[in-house]
């Protein structure tokens, strides 16, 4: 009968040299831009060492900030910083008053009782 070995990946986020999740499709999405961008810059004439610079400076500014977002965010934290955005602040805003409303009536009426 054969040996065959359990893969324990199963369920676990992609990740390849540390980089998580959607860091990963943001790395690679980057660096192609950078690739694209350098062959449109050389095409229409731009001379190789700007070429060279640009791209060289340009994926060296796309790996430290794919790592440091990486470290700083965590697997899933794009999208909650994303979410954060889209809250409806002014029903937060207008329940958080309503609640002061309360608590503030809640202690008058204690204050009338300690009086009495």
């Amino acid at each position: 009968m054969a040996d065959y070995s359990i893969n324990k990946g199963i369920g676990k986020t992609v990740e390849f040299k540390g980089l998580k999740a959607q860091y990963l499709f943001l790395f690679a999405g980057g660096l192609l831009l950078v690739f694209i961008l350098f062959v449109v810059m050389y095409m229409a004439g731009a001379g190789e060492v700007v070429c060279i610079g640009f791209g060289i400076s340009s994926a060296s500014l796309l790996v430290w900030l794919t790592f440091r977002l990486n470290a700083r965010y965590g697997e899933h934290g794009l999208m909650k910083l994303s979410a954060g955005r889209y809250r409806p602040r002014y029903l937060l805003n207008r329940s958080r008053r309503k609640f002061r409303q309360i608590d503030r009536n809640i202690s008058q009426k204690n204050q009338l009782n300690r009086t009495t």
